[in-house]
């Protein structure tokens, strides 16, 4: 799927095309439905990039904008009851604002993407706009009265003290980030694995002429003879993987991952022979037991066995999913 915003390489939809098109947001979610409150898509006049959820409420969607490109609507809040009212199992209820796309505010938009930022859009009246920074200081566009609204939660509905209704639309960065040494043919696979997900990776290796000219948007690329210096200073929370052209390479990046305080996830590729020599080497160079027993090597989830690039790339990345949810729902405890 083509991602609804830019992706700075030339496959998002604002850099797609200049033509007009409608940006649908999931505004409110009651009972089941397919989609969170900020899911977005993006709809011009013959595509569509991004998803609200698919089958029949994203058709009326996508028709519904095209309805209002036809027209020179700007603006619309529209409540879509599933079950009834499109025929879909999960019965809940959809609100779907609709608003015609500024191109300047998603591009502003899309430079911020590794920072949190909220879209402030005026849902009635004057079609008032505005993109702020996590602290709610305005970045980009304006609106003449910024009304208040709550920062803690997500995208939702407001009314302001005059009664206009206003989408405030929490545009999150993500919080999973990978580092990942080497740029192999493993490596190059993961990247494109990983390319749609929400995550964000610092992709390592000293041999620049590797990387490919196109590097998806969540991508950053550090071509560096000193990779250990880039794990040691890396922040908590990191997850890492090592898979170098070079066992000894592989070897000082474990021992320095396997010394850093806390317990971030470390997975080194390789077979089990060779987890039982780095075990070996890792513990006569002093690191720690029980951090040693929690690297994972061989890489990716039990049951795929296939060594294809891809296939690898695959198990790696549900692993990582599953990671990544299993802390993000640790911290919402």
């Amino acid at each position: 799927m083509e991602d609804w915003l830019s992706t700075g390489a030339g496959h998002g939809a604002v850099d797609a095309t200049p033509a007009p098109a409608v940006l649908v947001t999931v505004a409110i979610v009651e009972g089941s439905v397919p989609r969170e409150p900020g899911a977005r898509m993006l709809v011009d006049a013959v595509r569509q990039w991004g998803t609200v959820g698919g089958g029949h409420l994203e058709l009326r969607g996508a028709e519904t904008a095209r309805a209002m490109l036809a027209s020179g609507e700007r603006r619309r809040l529209e409540r879509f009851p599933l079950g009834p009212g499109l025929g879909q199992c999960c019965g809940g209820v959809v609100h779907l604002a609709f608003e015609l796309a500024d191109r300047a505010h998603l591009a502003a938009l899309a430079a911020r993407r590794r920072e949190d930022s909220w879209r402030l859009v005026a849902l009635d009246g004057t079609p008032d706009a505005a993109l702020l920074d996590a602290d709610g200081h305005v970045v980009h566009g304006s609106a003449p009265a910024v009304p208040a609204f709550d920062r803690t939660g997500g995208t939702h509905v407001l009314r302001d003290e005059t009664g206009r209704r206003w989408l405030a639309d929490l545009a999150a960065a993500p919080r999973a980030h990978l580092m990942l040494f080497g740029a192999g043919h493993v490596g190059a696979a993961i990247v494109r694995a990983l390319a749609d997900l929400p995550c964000r990776v610092t992709w390592v290796d000293e041999r620049d002429d590797l990387f490919p000219a196109q590097i998806p948007h969540n991508v950053a690329v550090e071509a560096t003879d000193t990779p250990e210096a880039l794990a040691q200073h890396a922040p908590a929370g990191t997850s890492f993987l090592v898979m170098t052209h070079s066992h000894a390479l592989d070897q000082r990046l474990a021992e320095t991952i396997l010394k850093r305080p806390g317990h971030d996830w470390f997975g080194l590729i390789g077979s089990a022979t060779k987890r039982i020599q780095f075990e070996r080497r890792l513990l006569e160079r002093g690191v720690d037991r029980a951090r040693l027993d929690a690297m994972v090597c061989p890489i990716g989830v039990p049951g795929i066995e296939g060594k294809l690039p891809a296939v690898i790339a695959v198990a790696v990345a549900a692993q990582l999913l599953m990671v990544w949810e299993a802390a993000a729902l640790q911290e919402r405890i």
